[in-house]
Formats: C-alpha cells, structure tokens, sequence
C-alpha cells in the first residue's frame, strides 16, 4: 500500500489544527501553553506516544504472536515518557548506564531492559550484570572483560546474553546515523560471529539472543529488508554450527518518520508483513524454533509525539536575505546543525480570510555565537514579526535528549499534555543551576 498525504492530510497526521486562527496541537492551544511555561518549550502528547505504540504493536502482532518492543531510550529518556512507555508493557532498550537508572526508576523490571553499550568500562558491564539487565555486547574483546568480572563474581546463576551483529549493510538519514557497514565502530562482523558466541558458551553462558541494528530514520522497507535477510543467514549459520538456540531475535530500531510534507510515513502494515515474514521462514528452514521476534523503535514512538515551540527576538533584513532571530539554537535542538535535518517550521497564528496572505522567506536562526546556528534555512511563511511564535515540528527524538549548556544557555522546560491537561515535566534551567557542581579551587579564590 502507497500512502500519499495532502498538506492537509500531513498536518492531520501530525495532529495539528488551526481553531479561531490560532495553532493547537493534540487539541491545545500552543501559544496560551508558550505564554504559560515560556519559551523555548518542548510539549510533548501521551496520546500521540501511546497512539504509535499501540499502531506498531497492532502491525506486529498481526504477523506473530511472540512480540517484543523495545523503546529506544536514547531518542527520549525523560521520566514521563519512560513512565508512559512502561505503562503500555513496553520493554527499554538502553545504551548507557544511566539510562538504565531512568528506566529503574521508572518502574522497568531489569529482565526487561536491554543493555546495548558501546566500548563498556568494567564498571558498567558489573553494574548491569549486577541489576539482572540483558546485556548486548558490542565486541569479542568485551567477553574477555565480562569473563574477568566473572571470575570475581558467582557463575552459579549467569544471565542471558547476547551480541550485536554488523550485517555490512546499513542505511540511515545520514551518514553519521548509519550504524551497520564494514568502516563502522558497531557490532560484529559475519565473519567474527563464531568466534564470539564460542567463547561465550566457553565462559558458561546458556542463554543467548541475537541483536543487529543498522541505522536510523529509514522511511524504505527495502532497505530493512536487504539487511534483515543477511542478518538472518548469520542466524541461522550459528544454530546450525553452534546448536545455539535463542530467545530472541532482534531487529534493531531504524524506522523513520516524515519530517518533511513531501515525505509519507513508513508502511507499517507492509514493514510487519515484510520482517516477520522473513523471520518466520528462516526460524522454519533453519530449525530456530519460535524466539521472540524484538524491535527497537525509538524515533517512531516519540519523534512525532513533541514540538519545539520558540519565539522572534530579532527580525533582520539584509540586501541578501531576511532572518528570523529566535531564542533558542543549535543548544536546544542539534539536529538541523549535526546533520543537516530538517525540521518543518510553522506560525501559530494563521490568517483568517482578511486577504492579507503576504508571504517572505526566511533563515531562521538562533543565539548561538556560530554560523552553523540555522534552525532551518529559506522557509516560505507569512510575514514574521518580533515576539511571534514559531514551533518546529517533530521534535520528541533526539531532541531534549542532544540539548545542551554550550554558550552557557540554561536547558529548556518540557511539558507533557494529554487531553486538556498539561503539567511541566522538567523546569527550566536557571543561572544557577549552570554554576551548581562549578568549584573554584582555593587558590584562585
């Protein structure tokens, strides 16, 4: 099924609607939330999370039974959204340690966390041992650590664990997001597997799974399809040389959402059918049994679900170009600088029928003392004016969670809404708080 959205049907899709002129989101008003919490703000929608949750969940389990889906923590680790997610029996997928301190906190049982680190210290692998998370290594070299640790430690009740796999091929929004390939820091390559899980079963362990991951923002099935059916081969290589049979196989994270109105939202349907069809053929010709089939969506389940809502400090205009000066920056949302997104940015108030439709475009830029500080470059919008409102959509995944000090910029608030509610879930940074773990030594005092 091709999808194909209007402008209209876009906006919808973001739930986005224009009452009296003025933009609500979910239902609620932007600029009277602007007004009440200040800017810049990120406001974020249970509904829209709990909605593509259960939309992801529904595809999924319409092609297997045995479905897992762990959130991706790093696209948006903040308390409520984690709460959220464990509400709806969702399961984390952490990449740091304190990430899995969120998740705890939130309520995650361990069994249910998956811990895919990255170059992990001795101190994070005990750590996560130590909490009963799944650990997903990342490197042979790190079973050498995790057998050292051992040795110190009991081997009388040792946990699942599991590797991740480099297919070499990968995909992504960019090239910095591409996480599969032979020149990449992840994973371990096909040719490396073997190795891997032996010195695994050499150390003792008797329960296993299987992670692979490779990429983010991909909007193409085929491209989860041509990584997937190699993923498989490699699986079902193991079992047949190893006799490894695992708990799970998972899939990794990846799926994409359309950032821009040109662009149509993945396929769910088509993604579930395609994936677990794969995956269901090779568990039958390769003897795998029925694992559970693991997903890692992060990006999809909250991306969508937040706004950034700034406003005009400076209009300027220069014989080259106009310029919408905003108070926020690359400090509050990296991505257009990192790498290049693109994030749609509209008014919150729109015109009425009066027939002053006037148009102009613009940069619109932060405060950050660099060039690279453009939240979004030429963009058509109705004539601007010092102190409007502007929101930039599709701001929940790496969002908040990339925000930064730099230029010694207190981080914003983040609201959460659902329904007519709204309720800060994190202040926004003071002055003070920039200086509260800054110590001057004495003898500069």
């Amino acid at each position: 099924m091709v999808i194909t959205l209007n402008l209209d049907e876009w906006y919808k899709h973001k739930h986005l609607s224009w009452k009296g002129g003025k933009l609500h989101f979910v239902g609620q008003d932007v600029t009277s939330l602007s007004k009440r919490y200040g800017t810049p703000l990120y406001v974020t929608s249970q509904d829209i999370i709990e909605q593509r949750y259960d939309e992801l969940h529904a595809a999924l389990r319409s092609q297997y039974d045995k479905i897992r889906i762990h959130y991706a923590v790093k696209a948006n680790s903040n308390p409520a959204v984690l709460k959220i997610l464990k509400d709806k029996d969702a399961r984390a997928d952490c990449v740091s340690i304190g990430e899995i301190q969120h998740c705890l906190k939130a309520g995650f049982e361990p069994s249910r966390i998956l811990y895919t680190g990255n170059n992990q210290t001795h101190e994070q692998l005990k750590f996560a041992f130590e909490q009963g998370v799944n650990v997903n290594l990342d490197s042979i070299s790190q079973v050498k650590t995790l057998a050292s640790m051992l040795e110190e430690e009991t081997r009388a009740k040792l946990p699942l664990i599991s590797f991740r796999i480099n297919p070499e091929i990968g995909a992504g929004h960019h090239e910095h997001c591409i996480t599969a390939g032979r020149n990449v820091k992840f994973g371990i390559l096909d040719e490396q597997v073997e190795e891997a899980y032996r010195k695994a079963l050499d150390v003792g362990f008797s329960r296993f799974g299987i992670q692979t991951h490779i990429g983010s923002g991909i909007l193409d099935v085929d491209a989860f399809k041509k990584a997937g059916s190699r993923y498989l081969e490699i699986v079902s290589s193991l079992h047949a040389k190893l006799g490894i049979n695992f708990e799970f196989i998972d899939f990794g994270g990846g799926i994409g959402i359309p950032y821009k109105p040109s662009e149509d939202p993945l396929d769910l349907d088509k993604y579930a059918e395609t994936m677990i069809g794969l995956f269901k053929e090779a568990c039958e010709t390769g003897g795998l049994g029925t694992p559970n089939f693991c997903v890692e969506p992060g990006r999809y389940i909250v991306g969508e679900s937040t706004i950034l809502v700034v406003q005009i400090n400076t209009i300027k205009v220069t014989p080259y170009k106009q310029f919408a000066g905003v108070n926020a920056g690359f400090n509050t949302l990296v991505r257009p600088a990192m790498y290049g997104s693109y994030h749609h940015v509209i008014t919150c108030t729109r015109d009425t029928g009066d027939g002053n439709n006037r148009k102009a475009t613009y940069d619109i830029v932060g405060q950050i003392c660099e060039s690279g500080d453009i939240l979004a470059k030429e963009r058509e919008l109705p004539i601007l004016n010092e102190g409007d409102y502007l929101v930039l959509l599709d701001a929940g995944a790496y969002g908040f969670s990339m925000a930064s000090e730099y230029n010694s910029n207190p981080l914003p608030a983040e609201v959460l809404i659902r329904g007519s509610d709204a309720a800060l879930t994190r202040e926004r940074q003071t002055f003070q708080d920039l200086l509260r773990h800054v110590k001057i030594p004495p003898w500069l005092k």
